[in-house]
């Protein structure tokens, strides 16, 4: 039997990891970190990083990187994304397979929290058609929502009322959720909140959150709807990547 460990590693500050991550780190007798690309290869560095930092003996530990499976580009989402978890989880259960024939314990780190927008539970859920028996457990860990509300130092709801987490894509298509006071932005290529009313929608916006380069812009869209554009396309074209992420309200919730 294999287990293997979703482990929630916040943002990026080591500091945001938990004991329990910590923990089961260092129960793992193999760790596997995934690459994405050259454009994003801060991220692998900063596993890495958390590796030699955590890790009592990390000169001892069986740290195997691997890179991802490229999502196909079709007019069907679904279906695509359904077909590159297919062949994630292919890749998981081979290098479980070829590292750990007689079975162990397997860490994955994984960005935030496993259970918000995040794939992570869903290709473990493969990994029997994919061969093999494999336990499933799971670490929480800080999610960027909790950075971005800590870092900008508001809560997460207006008093008593509802909060809808949503991605850039939904808002564009379905513009502001019905019921919700305030939304949560989450994986936005880019700039959905233009295609809401300006004048009336507070935004608390950050990027890089919990790295040293965050950045972080706060006020109404009429005021600051452009400049979060442009600073977005200018980080990303530095960095090659960007991870970023926004509140909505109609009024400053403090």
């Amino acid at each position: 039997m294999t287990t293997l460990s979703l482990i929630g590693i916040g943002t990026g500050n080591p500091d945001h990891v938990t004991l329990a991550a910590v923990r089961a780190l260092n129960d793992a007798d193999l760790i596997l970190l995934p690459r994405k690309g050259e454009a994003k290869s801060d991220l692998v560095d900063l596993r890495r990083l958390l590796c030699q930092t955590l890790l009592r003996e990390p000169e001892q530990a069986q740290i195997v990187e691997f890179d991802l499976p490229k999502r196909g580009e079709r007019g069907d989402y679904l279906g695509a994304v359904d077909e590159w978890h297919n062949a994630i989880a292919e890749v998981w259960a081979s290098l479980m397979a070829h590292h750990l024939p007689e079975g162990g314990r397997v860490g994955m780190l994984i960005w935030g929290d496993p259970s918000l927008y995040d794939s992570s539970l869903r290709i473990a859920e493969r990994l029997g058609a994919a061969g093999g028996q494999v336990e499933v457990e799971v670490v929480p860990g800080i999610t960027s929502l909790q950075v971005l509300t800590a870092e900008h130092r508001i809560p997460l709801n207006a008093l008593a009322e509802p909060i809808q987490i949503t991605t850039g894509r939904r808002l564009r298509e379905r513009g502001w959720p019905s019921d919700a006071a305030t939304v949560a932005v989450m994986l936005d290529s880019g700039g959905a909140f233009t295609s809401l009313p300006a004048d009336d929608t507070y935004i608390w916006w950050g990027a890089y959150l919990g790295m040293e380069k965050q950045c972080l812009i706060k006020g109404w869209l009429s005021e600051v709807s452009d400049e979060i554009i442009h600073r977005r396309a200018s980080l990303r074209e530095q960095h090659g990547w960007i991870m970023d992420i926004y509140l909505l309200a109609k009024q400053p919730l403090i």
